[in-house]
């Protein structure tokens, strides 16, 4: 897979401010308040910096964090998972394999088969629904 690589001035020129604040500076978007936390058409979740695709809705449930959830990417390949311990204790962040991207964080309170709740800000994500 090819990386993509940009200036700081080149994401700013294709991201909204908050987009830009998240995906390249790792921001949270608040809770409940993300565009894709309600969706629950059949789709695909992509990145909104690169349009790597991501998650699949079927992967998608409720978790009632306020943002939304996966128990499953559609390729582990297509994130990379670091140690963040920036608020005082230790997470895991996840990124996007190919531009960067923040995309949020994976937990091990999630359901089965996995186990995990892959939390992702709406603000990083496009969402490509299935006709």
């Amino acid at each position: 897979m090819d990386e993509v690589k940009k200036t700081s001035e080149e994401w700013k020129a294709q991201l909204s401010a908050e987009a830009y604040a998240v995906t390249r500076e790792a921001g949270t978007e608040p809770p409940h308040s993300g565009s894709y936390n309600h969706e629950w058409r059949d789709g695909t979740y992509c990145c909104i910096c690169c349009a790597l695709p991501l998650f699949k809705s079927d992967a998608k449930f409720n978790a009632g964090c306020g943002w939304p959830s996966f128990f499953q990417p559609l390729e582990g390949a297509n994130l990379v998972e670091l140690e963040d311990r920036s608020y005082g204790y230790t997470r895991t962040e996840i990124r996007c394999s190919r531009c960067d991207a923040h995309l949020g964080h994976v937990f091990t309170d999630g359901p089965k088969p996995t186990g995990l709740r892959y939390c992702l800000n709406s603000v990083a994500l496009n969402f490509d629904a299935e006709e």
